[in-house]
Order: C-alpha cells, then sequence, then structure tokens
C-alpha cells in the first residue's frame, strides 16, 4: 500500500530537456565561434596565447581521464610542454629565437627533453612498477593535445593564412554539426558501435557533405588559389579526419571508461571534447595548405 503522505517525483519531459540542451548547445557554439573569429582575424600573439590555454585545458583533461584508471602520469610536466609545443610552432613560423641557436633548434631539443626528463623523472619516483607505462601515456598527452595543435598556429602563419583557417575551422565545425543534426534524427546504421554507438552512416554523409559544401563557399569567398575538384577533395579530406579525430577521442574515452573529457563548455562537454574533430585535421590541412602553395597539386 502506497503512504499517502509521500510526494510524488515530478515528471521529467524528456522532450523540455533535450530542447534546452540543444539550445544551450548552439548558444555556447555561437559564443565560441565569435570569440575564435576575432582570434583568428588578430593573428599572432592573441591566437597563439589562445592555442596555448586551449592546449593547456585539454591535457589537462587527457591525464585527468588516464588517471582514473590508475595511471600516474607526470601531469604538470605534460601541460608545461603541451603549452610549449603551441609556443615553438609561434617561434619557428615568425623565425624568432630566445637561444643563441636558431629558430629550428628549439623542437628537437622540445622533443628530446620531453623524453628524457620524465624518463630520469620517474627512475626516482616512489611506486614505479608501471613506469613506463605512466612515461608513454605523459609523452602521448602532450603529443595528442600540445603537437596536433600548434599546427593551427602555423596554418595561421602561411600565405591566405587567416583565410585557410577559417575554411578548416569552419568545415571542421560544421562537419560536426552537420554529422549531428542528421544522425541524431535520421541515423538508423551505426558507424563504429565498438568504439561511437551514436555515430551513424548517415550522419557521416552528412557531415562530409556540409565539409564540402563549407569549403567550396569559402574558397570561392576568399579567393583561395584551388580548382573546383580541389575545393571539393579539401572538403572530404577534412570531414574525414574531422570524424576520425572524433572517434579517435571516443575510443579514448571508452577505454578509459569515461562518458566526457569534463564539464567546461555547457552542452559541449570539456575542452578536448570540442577540439577532438581538430587534432587530426589541423596537421593534415597544413601540409595539404603547404602542398597548393606550393603549387603541389596537380592542374585542374
Amino acid at each position: 500500500m502506497s503512504d499517502p503522505l509521500a510526494v510524488a517525483a515530478p515528471a521529467i519531459d524528456v522532450n523540455h530537456w533535450a530542447s534546452y540542451m540543444i539550445v544551450k548547445r548552439i548558444v555556447t557554439g555561437l559564443v565560441i565561434a565569435v570569440i575564435v573569429a576575432v582570434l583568428i582575424c588578430l593573428g599572432g600573439i592573441p591566437f597563439t596565447t589562445a592555442a596555448c590555454i586551449v592546449a593547456i585545458l585539454a591535457c589537462f583533461e587527457f591525464y585527468r581521464i588516464v588517471k582514473s584508471q590508475g595511471i600516474r602520469p607526470l601531469s604538470w610536466f605534460g601541460i608545461v610542454f603541451s603549452a610549449l609545443m603551441i609556443v615553438n610552432a609561434y617561434i619557428q613560423q615568425y623565425n624568432l629565437s630566445f637561444l643563441p641557436y636558431p629558430a629550428d633548434f628549439t623542437l628537437p631539443l622540445l622533443l628530446t627533453l620531453m623524453t628524457i626528463i620524465p624518463l630520469i623523472w620517474i627512475l626516482f619516483r616512489p611506486n614505479n612498477d608501471n613506469a613506463f607505462i605512466d612515461w608513454g601515456w605523459t609523452v602521448a598527452g602532450i603529443l595528442y593535445t600540445g603537437w596536433l595543435l600548434s599546427f593551427y598556429v602555423q596554418i595561421r602563419s602561411t600565405e591566405n593564412g587567416m583565410a585557410w583557417i577559417f575554411l578548416v575551422l569552419s568545415c571542421t565545425a560544421l562537419c560536426d554539426a552537420g554529422a549531428y543534426a542528421v544522425g541524431s534524427n535520421l541515423g538508423k546504421h551505426a558507424m563504429a558501435s565498438s568504439v561511437s554507438p551514436g555515430k551513424t552512416w548517415e550522419g557521416s554523409a552528412a557531415g562530409l557533405a556540409t565539409s564540402v559544401i563549407i569549403a567550396v563557399i569559402l574558397a570561392i569567398a576568399f579567393k583561395l588559389p584551388l580548382y573546383y575538384w580541389q575545393m571539393v577533395a579539401a572538403g572530404l579530406i577534412i570531414g574525414i579526419f574531422a570524424q576520425l579525430g572524433d572517434l579517435v577521442e571516443s575510443l579514448l574515452k571508452r577505454n578509459m571508461h569515461a562518458k566526457d573529457a569534463g564539464n567546461l563548455l555547457p552542452g559541449h562537454g570539456g575542452m578536448l571534447d570540442r577540439v577532438d574533430s581538430h587534432l587530426l585535421i589541423a596537421p593534415v590541412a597544413y601540409y595539404l595548405i603547404v602542398l597548393v602553395n606550393n603549387q603541389g597539386w596537380l592542374p585542374g
């Protein structure tokens, strides 16, 4: 018999909650888009500083995820070196040097230090039974966040850098939006159920189509030196690697039994959740842009 004095819990309106989450996601996305657009236009130190902050937050979340499984990376060391990777990209692209050596000396130096210092550190750390696992995850965090994100600083400093980075960032972000919108409403065929059950082939196709359309529109608007087939190819490549980047982070979270990297951005999870699609496409886009700027693509 039910308790007559018990107060019934209010029913949750699932549709209302879903609508609220979508609105929150859109508002957060628009705020981020405006801030990023201003930073892209400014370039130089403001853009590099923002990239450093993103790398620091993403690296922090990366280590927090792996620590949940008992792994003990050298978090603060990795976070500092992740930021230094961004700074190094700025130094190299603008041919600066704060040492009595050429600017291109800094990257080999960073790679050497980030390999050797953690090895020595873990050698003298108590309870070092899994020392090389901890070392591997420390280095992985630096490469996954700082090294890969540093290519955006390099893209910004290339010829037509502002136009290129608008194109790459827009294609990547809208590929994700297109895939989410179509996949969540029309998706029926799972694409990678063992990694991310929510991803569908319908959503993936919509994301690729969105990326291609945006690439063509922005390439024409910015008068980038691309033939039409190259615009389409660029959109496809960006869309493919953006989705692969998303799946890579999903695999990381699945392996570490984590739902989100964090809750920093309302409706978007953590910083790592927001930039996961950008991590793989940044270096790929940079080398494609180098080919284009050096007329390395086949003529139309």
